[in-house]
């Protein structure tokens, strides 16, 4: 992929990220698809990914595979002009993250939650038969 197909493709990614936040604050979304997308734009503006991007190659798979899968799928739930009036708006405002450092600090408890959770169930699997 070339440099300029590269930038033109993440530009497209953010853009559908901010559109599907668009997506989450529209009330014609059933709640379900709602937490489905919420979940989506969470991890992709998680500063933690599933897979490391210090790892080589598999590091940027969720960027790459994970992320672009996950918009394709729940883009496919979204009722279609909901979609696609969100991603006029998307296309329209300029999208900006604020430095939230609640957001931030919520994120990061999640993690660490997960992380016990996955953390509890290996020591009861493992080490507690």
């Amino acid at each position: 992929m070339k440099d300029g197909n590269l930038k033109k493709w993440a530009a497209t990614l953010k853009s559908h990220i901010f559109a599907l936040y668009l997506v989450s604050k529209d009330r014609r979304v059933p709640f379900i698809i709602k937490l489905f997308i919420g979940a989506l734009v969470a991890y992709a503006l998680s500063p933690i990914d599933l897979i490391p991007d210090f790892i080589p190659i598999i590091g940027y798979l969720d960027d790459l595979l994970i992320l672009p899968l996950g918009i394709w799928l729940v883009v496919r739930l979204i009722p279609r002009d909901v979609w696609e009036e969100c991603q006029a708006k998307a296309k329209e405002q300029e999208f900006e993250l604020n430095k939230n450092r609640t957001a931030a600090i919520i994120i990061v408890i999640i993690w660490i939650l997960l992380f016990g959770v996955f953390a509890y169930w290996l020591w009861q699997t493992f080490y507690n038969q």
